[in-house]
C-alpha cells in the first residue's frame, strides 16, 4: 500500500529554472504510485488566491504565506502538496517549513540554474526586459534571490536533463519514506542514488 504520510514538496528557484515542468513530472510519478497530489503553481496562485498582490517584499511574503497555508492543509490531510513558486526569501520559506512540520513533512527542492542559461531559454524575454530596466523588482536581476542553505534535494536544471532531475527528487522522496519505491525503475544511476543517501545522512534524516 502507498505511504499516506502527508508532505509538502517545495520547489524554489529563479524564473525559468523549471519549477512548473518538474512539478508536473513529479506529480505524474507520484500519481502512478497511488498518492494523492495537488500542484500549487505560483502563476496560478497569483491569478486566483493572491490576486491583487504586487512584488514588494511584503506582498511577496504574503503570497508565499498563502501558498504555504494551502500546502499545509493539503499535507495534514494525508496528501502531497507540490508548490512551484520562486519564493525568493529564505526567512519566509523557513517560516512555512516550521508551520508545515508541526503536522507533516516539508521537503525543499532547490532548482539551481545559472542566470546566463535562464536568459538563453527566456522565450518571453523577461530577463532581457529586466536588465534593460523595463521590468522592476525582477527576482535575480534587481530583486534578490536567497538560495536555501540546507535543501533536502538540489537539481541542476541548467546542465542536466529533466528526467535526471525528476529521478533525483523521486529517489529523495523514496528514501524519506514519502513515496513507495518502484523495483523496476531504472531512471536512476547507482552513483547518484549514493549521493542522495549521503546528502540525507548529512542532514540528519538517515542513520
Amino acid at each position: 500500500m502507498p505511504n499516506k504520510k502527508g508532505f509538502v514538496l517545495w520547489f524554489t528557484g529563479l524564473s525559468g529554472s523549471g519549477k512548473s515542468t518538474l512539478a508536473r513530472m513529479v506529480e505524474e510519478k507520484l500519481l502512478e504510485r497511488g498518492l494523492n497530489v495537488e500542484v500549487l503553481d505560483g502563476d496560478e496562485m497569483r491569478t486566483h488566491l493572491c490576486k491583487g498582490l504586487g512584488f514588494s517584499k511584503e506582498d511577496r511574503d504574503t503570497n508565499i504565506r498563502r501558498i504555504g497555508y494551502v500546502a499545509k492543509i493539503v499535507a495534514r490531510n494525508g496528501s502531497c502538496a507540490i508548490t512551484a513558486a520562486i519564493s525568493p526569501y529564505r526567512e519566509i520559506r523557513d517560516e512555512v517549513r516550521k508551520g508545515v512540520e508541526e503536522k507533516s513533512v516539508f521537503v525543499e527542492a532547490y532548482l539551481e540554474c545559472p542566470l546566463e542559461k535562464l536568459m538563453e531559454r527566456d522565450v518571453k524575454g523577461l530577463y532581457k526586459k529586466a536588465l534593460a530596466g523595463e521590468i522592476k523588482h525582477f527576482t535575480g536581476v534587481d530583486d534578490p534571490y536567497e538560495p536555501p542553505l540546507k535543501p533536502e534535494v538540489i537539481v541542476y536544471t541548467g546542465q542536466e536533463p529533466e528526467r535526471q532531475s525528476c529521478a533525483r527528487i523521486m529517489k529523495t522522496l523514496e528514501m524519506l519514506e514519502l513515496a513507495p519505491a518502484v523495483a523496476d525503475d531504472d531512471d536512476y544511476a547507482a552513483a547518484e542514488e549514493a549521493a542522495v543517501a549521503a546528502r540525507l545522512k548529512d542532514l540528519g534524516y538517515l542513520g
